[in-house]
Parts: C-alpha cells; sequence; structure tokens
C-alpha cells in the first residue's frame, strides 16, 4: 500500500512537471465575457500599436474579422484583403487579428508583424495586438465572434488562420467564412452590395 501511494505521488509529480514545462496550465476556463447578447461595438481590443481600437468608430460599415498570420499557406490572402478594403472603403472596415495558435504561424513582435505586412502586402487595414482566438485565454472579441449566447445568432468555430467573420453595420453578426474562402468570393462581396 505504501508502495502504492509512493508510485501514485512520483507519478502526479512528474505530471505536474511535464506539464508546467509544456507551459500548460491549470486554470479555469475563460468565462464568457456575458450571458446576454451584446453588439460587437461594445467590445474592446487595442490596435497593433497598443492604443485602443475603437470598434464603435466603425459604425454604419460591414466589418469583416480575420485572423491572421505571416507564414501560413493563407497569408497571401493578405493581398486580396488590401484589395477588398481598398474597393469598398466607403461601406467596410477589415480588421486584421494576429494569432499564433495554429503551428506558431505568427511568432512575430508588433513591429515585425507591421513590416511585413506593410512591406509585403501595403496592408493599410487596422490590425489589433495579437491575441487568441480560441482556447481559455481566448479574446473577448473572439469569445462575442464563437458565442450564439453572446452575439445572439450563432456559434463559430475558428479552425485555423484567414477564417472570416462578417459583422453588418449595425454591429450583428452575420456570417463566418472558413480560411479557403477568398476575400473576392461572391459569398463575401454579395454581401457588400
Amino acid at each position: 500500500m505504501k508502495t502504492t501511494l509512493l508510485i501514485l505521488f512520483a507519478l502526479v509529480i512528474v505530471a505536474t512537471a511535464t506539464a508546467y514545462a509544456f507551459g500548460v496550465r491549470f486554470q479555469n476556463p475563460v468565462k464568457p465575457i456575458s450571458t446576454s447578447t451584446m453588439s460587437f461595438y461594445d467590445l474592446k481590443i487595442n490596435g497593433i500599436d497598443g492604443n485602443p481600437l475603437e470598434l464603435s468608430s466603425f459604425k454604419g460599415k460591414y466589418i469583416l474579422c480575420v485572423n491572421v498570420a505571416s507564414k501560413c499557406g493563407y497569408t497571401p490572402q493578405y493581398e486580396d484583403l488590401e484589395k477588398l478594403y481598398e474597393k469598398y472603403q466607403d461601406k467596410l472596415v477589415i480588421i486584421g487579428f494576429p494569432c499564433n495558435q495554429f503551428l506558431g504561424q505568427e511568432p512575430g513582435s508588433a513591429e515585425e508583424i507591421v513590416t511585413f505586412c506593410q512591406r509585403n502586402y501595403g496592408v493599410t487595414f487596422p490590425l489589433t495586438e495579437k491575441i487568441d482566438v480560441k482556447g481559455r485565454d481566448q479574446h473577448p472579441v473572439y469569445q462575442w465572434l464563437t458565442s450564439k449566447s453572446i452575439n445572439g445568432v450563432a456559434d463559430g468555430n475558428v479552425k485555423w488562420n484567414f477564417h472570416k467573420f462578417l459583422i453588418s453595420p449595425n454591429g450583428e453578426w452575420l456570417k463566418e467564412f472558413e480560411s479557403d474562402v477568398k476575400p473576392f468570393d461572391e459569398s463575401i462581396t454579395s454581401l457588400l452590395k
């Protein structure tokens, strides 16, 4: 009995040390930001420069939210996202949300991300601080985008980089698009006309 307890105790210590070494934290999952619906414009986030990005300043326009990464097979979508932004800027804002949760494909600092986006794709649309789009540290914006209990319309599921969510000019959840849906796909542009 004593030997069994010692073995069990040793296994717990090894498991805890291993989890700690790999960055696993034993915490409660993130609690939703609200249990009642709210407008997208009520959410808060910082821009990539660290200053608050006022989402309410985009009232009256569609907003295409895209979790972006610099080292992904979908990274060339930056080019068409910028062209879409330029073509529809009177009625559309694109917001890029850098995220490093998918195979570490966005490892850069804020400065490196901005430099990469501007140099390679001429990006002028807003980028936010680097965030988590899923999991226990999911940012409140993505809690809203992926939870019907908060956005009042539908649940979403971010599976990879360049997943897209379209928000109405009234701050309501409209539709989501998988990563392989290109920015100029009719399923997106038809909603902007």
